[in-house]
């Protein structure tokens, strides 16, 4: 069984800067991540970054409420 690494709300945060090409203080728990440039390439992109961590998570949950903070709520439960 491959072992998981828990996905933080710092690392969650810390991706979401790095596909986003941004430093990680302009990503607040509420920023819209639409408004900060976030695409449905990018989308997948951390997607498939925390698939590959074990993380259970489809395309729709996340773009439904794209903030830092949904997120983390969901991927961090």
């Amino acid at each position: 069984m491959m072992e998981r690494t828990p996905l933080t709300p710092e690392r969650i945060r810390a991706d979401v800067a790095d596909v986003l090409s941004v430093p990680q203080d302009e990503i607040t728990d509420e920023v819209q991540l639409i408004d900060r440039g976030l695409d449905s390439i990018r989308l997948m992109t951390l997607i498939e970054r925390w698939r590959a961590e074990g993380a259970d998570v489809e395309l729709a949950e996340l773009a439904e409420r794209p903030t830092v903070a949904d997120w983390v709520a969901k991927l961090t439960r």
